[in-house]
């Protein structure tokens, strides 16, 4: 699995392994990936997969969290569960980032995973918005919002109107995952051509931060002074 390889379709490529994740798992969540090796591509493929696993995880905790017939604990648990999940997420997808920036030689290896990754791209390259690896992000995510609507379409203990309205909303869910992986595939194209770029962007997930999440600064503060009394 690479960025560069002639006549490629990662965007395919990526669709059909978070497809097979999910048949294999029967649903979310789905197995985490065995080791890889060093290799480039070995490694992308990882972090694909650990996004995707991430993403599943993230997925059935939110289900869980919409119950109404547990108590609060529960519901906390899954709160933090769910922000746990979350950062792992976007860990993976900062990791793809780099590996395919790597690949693409649109970034100084050495500086690849530190805060400041150095660009080294044509000057006339068009900055993209979005990254690479946030466009697989939204491939997971679809290919689960897809397999979820696959199966109201199989539900017996509902009407045919509903199976109908989700064999539509499937239709349309599948078209928006073919239209991103081919996105995905050009701004690759582009990359490679040295016409456009992206960038790894830090998530800074502040609400996780102690350091910076606000209340949780309160509260330590708060812990120091009560034991300063």
């Amino acid at each position: 699995m690479s960025a560069g390889s002639a006549g490629a379709s990662l965007g395919a490529e990526v669709r059909a392994w978070q497809d097979g994740a999910l048949q294999a798992a029967g649903g979310p969540p789905v197995a985490e990936p065995a080791a890889a090796g060093d290799g480039a591509g070995e490694q992308l493929r990882r972090w694909i997969a650990l996004n995707h696993r991430y993403n599943s995880l993230l997925w059935a905790e939110e289900d869980l969290a919409r119950r109404t017939t547990v108590g609060d604990a529960d519901i906390a648990a899954n709160k933090r569960a769910i922000d746990g999940y979350n950062q792992a997420r976007n860990d993976a997808t900062e990791r793809v980032d780099e590996i395919l920036l790597v690949q693409l030689g649109l970034v100084d290896p050495a500086s690849a995973a530190t805060p400041d990754p150095q660009a080294k791209v044509p000057p006339t390259a068009r900055l993209h918005s979005e990254t690479a690896g946030s466009m697989i992000d939204r491939l997971s995510i679809m290919a689960l919002k897809a397999h979820a609507m696959r199966l109201q379409t199989q539900r017996q203990d509902a009407d045919e109107a509903h199976r109908a309205d989700a064999r539509v909303k499937l239709a349309r869910l599948e078209r928006q995952r073919e239209d991103l992986a081919a996105c995905l595939d050009a701004l690759l194209a582009e990359c490679k051509a040295g016409t456009a770029y992206f960038k790894v962007y830090r998530q800074f997930k502040m609400y996780n931060d102690p350091r910076f999440n606000p209340v949780l600064v309160a509260e330590q503060a708060a812990r120091k002074t009560t034991r300063a009394c």
